[in-house]
């Protein structure tokens, strides 16, 4: 059921993060997500009543167990030093702005 709940948010929704909201590298990739303008949907799991639940179908259907839990376009990034490896390669605006969490800037 959780997993299913996951899935669905994923498959809905350009950008999200599986998050705490005390975490420092939570924190950090909201940061640079809300500095870089995307939209995106964070998911506090220590506020959700299934939140622990959530955290470990995530852990068995990606084989990661930490937060933050990045998807965008549906697709699993990662946690935050995936998630910033890519905006630093120039790869994370690309795949923001495909996704439709970012308008596409016009020259």
């Amino acid at each position: 059921m959780a997993l299913d709940k996951a899935k669905g948010i994923i498959s809905s929704t350009p950008v999200v993060v599986f998050s705490k909201s005390r975490c420092p590298y939570c924190v950090n990739v909201k940061k640079l997500l809300s500095d870089l303008g995307a939209t995106f949907k964070a998911i506090e799991l220590d506020t959700e009543t299934d939140g622990s639940e959530i955290q470990s179908a995530l852990a068995e259907w990606t084989g990661q167990r930490t937060v933050p839990n990045v998807f965008i376009g549906g697709n699993h990034i990662g946690g935050c030093d995936s998630t910033t490896a890519k905006h630093r390669e120039g790869k994370l605006v690309p795949l923001l702005t495909e996704a439709g969490a970012l308008a596409k800037v016009t020259a």
